[in-house]
């Protein structure tokens, strides 16, 4: 029997994957992070599943749920919210596992940035202005960022970034990066992104700390800065240029490749 780790999407029920759904479905036994998780998933949970909240569980705890499950040969759901390759603590989790051989997949889902990039009706790479995406956080009450990853670094690429797990420290975010992209920089924070209740804030480094206090956003947001996002004079994407050679090219399989 196997663990499943199981991305359960940014907040709308119907944005976990079809893979996601079906793995599910047959799993007997689900532990899921209640206050992430919308509850209408568990109903694509098997009739008499056994469903734990590991809100207050600790790593120990839920690692002693996923090894009794398989113990008792039956399948395992892990479901995380958003996606679990990124910031979703999974690492530890499958580190537990193979110390205590029991095999796991991984079923992707779709990360909160992505939809708050659709809320914001933004791609967020575009040609000549952006073509950098910067997945981060900050070190307040949590794990301390490794050497080079701090804000003012990262600033310093002027690529889009994206900060999770940031909204209750906006004023430091606005300070760090005001240096690197300048006070008129686009910015904008999505709260709840997807759920019937998201929030959607459009300013610049210069006033967009004052829009997320004014709303009262603390958690459950992503914050992003960078030029992309209010980019409106660009160049069209090679993808689709009348220049670009058609068919399939030796050596590319004729796979389609932007830029």
């Amino acid at each position: 029997m196997t663990v499943h780790f199981i991305g359960a999407g940014p907040g709308a029920a119907d944005l976990i994957t079809l893979r996601g759904a079906r793995t599910l479905a047959r799993c007997e036994v689900c532990l899921y992070a209640g206050s992430l998780v919308p509850r209408e998933l568990l109903d694509e949970c098997p009739p008499g599943a056994r469903l734990i909240d590991t809100a207050d569980l600790n790593l120990d705890q839920i690692t002693a749920e996923l090894v009794r499950a398989h113990e008792e040969g039956k399948d395992v759901a892990r479901l995380h919210s958003g996606d679990p390759s990124v910031f979703s603590a999974v690492a530890e989790q499958m580190r537990r596992l193979d110390a205590a051989g029991v095999p796991y997949e991984v079923v992707p889902g779709v990360p909160a940035f992505a939809a708050a990039a659709a809320a914001l009706k933004r791609e967020l790479t575009v040609p000549t202005v952006g073509q950098t995406v910067v997945l981060t956080r900050i070190a307040q009450q949590a794990t301390p960022m490794p050497e080079g990853e701090d804000l003012a670094t990262l600033g310093r690429s002027r690529a889009l970034l994206v900060l999770h797990l940031a909204a209750r420290y906006v004023d430091r975010v606005v300070a760090e990066l005001l240096p690197h992209y300048g006070a008129d920089c686009p910015a904008a924070v999505v709260a709840m992104a997807s759920r019937p209740d998201e929030l959607v804030l459009r300013g610049t480094l210069s006033d967009i700390a004052d829009q997320v206090k004014a709303a009262g956003v603390v958690r459950t947001a992503v914050i992003m800065v960078g030029r992309t996002l209010g980019a409106s004079q660009f160049r069209d994407s090679h993808l689709y240029s009348t220049e670009r050679e058609r068919g399939c090219a030796a050596g590319t399989g004729g796979a389609e490749q932007a830029g």
